[in-house]
């Protein structure tokens, strides 16, 4: 029982590759999540309109690359369970992860035709009401929708982890706690988006820990057999 075990561990192992990504991913969309909301303030007020504005629309293209980091993550965690995949959370891990993505590209999207529509006609902007429902629709779909797919793809990701015993039990339960915290109180503040990105990485530092720890492990088990040997 304890080999099969072994074995199971070793055959759905996230590979190292998954937790670089993971860091990646973590990085580039905090990073773009701080500055879209410095630049367009969930509150914004006329006075400081085109102090806000300002924002550098540039740091927006950091989102398509966050994404294409998050995507190799989860293919590659489903490509390494392989037979051992639980196809029902497993549907849950990849729907919701891509619809997170989506919805993220979609308020980077909304976020950059506000900076560029006020860098070209900042009158025209500010008082036909465009700001406003932009950035009320911006806001909308990071807090009510993408946040709660995040929690959906935390659970899902706990739940396979809990059966399958690859990961240590304090991050399932971290995983249930924080995203039963996105599904219930998104509605609190934008900035509770913050908490999927830093779950990944935590997650991707300990993945990436445990990989180099364990190649360490076998390096030094291969020298002691081969001192023995001669």
């Amino acid at each position: 029982m304890k080999q099969q075990g072994t074995l199971t561990r070793q055959a759905i192992r996230t590979p190292r590759a998954a937790a670089v990504a993971g860091i990646i991913f973590a990085v580039l969309i905090t990073i773009s999540l701080v500055l879209m909301r410095l630049a367009i303030p969930e509150e914004l007020s006329g006075a400081n309109t085109a102090s806000w504005l300002q924002g550098n629309k540039t740091t927006l293209t950091l989102v398509p690359f966050a994404g294409i980091a998050f995507l190799w993550f989860i293919g590659v965690v489903r490509d390494r369970m392989g037979a051992l995949e639980d196809q029902f959370f497993s549907t849950f891990v990849f729907g919701s992860g891509l619809l997170f993505l989506a919805m993220m590209f979609v308020t980077a999207a909304i976020a950059g035709g506000i900076l560029s529509s006020y860098a070209l006609s900042p009158d025209t902007l500010t008082k036909s009401g465009v700001l406003v429902f932009g950035r009320a629709v911006m806001y909308t779909i990071t807090k009510v929708y993408a946040v709660r797919m995040a929690g959906v793809f935390m659970i899902a990701l706990a739940t396979i982890w809990m059966r399958t015993r690859v990961m240590p039990r304090v991050f399932v339960f971290l995983s249930y706690a924080l995203a039963l915290l996105l599904l219930v109180s998104s509605d609190v503040t934008s900035w509770l988006v913050l908490v999927f990105p830093a779950w990944v990485f935590v997650i991707s530092m300990f993945i990436l820990i445990e990989s180099l720890r364990g190649d360490l492990n076998e390096a030094e088990g291969m020298i002691g057999s081969n001192a023995n040997e001669s």
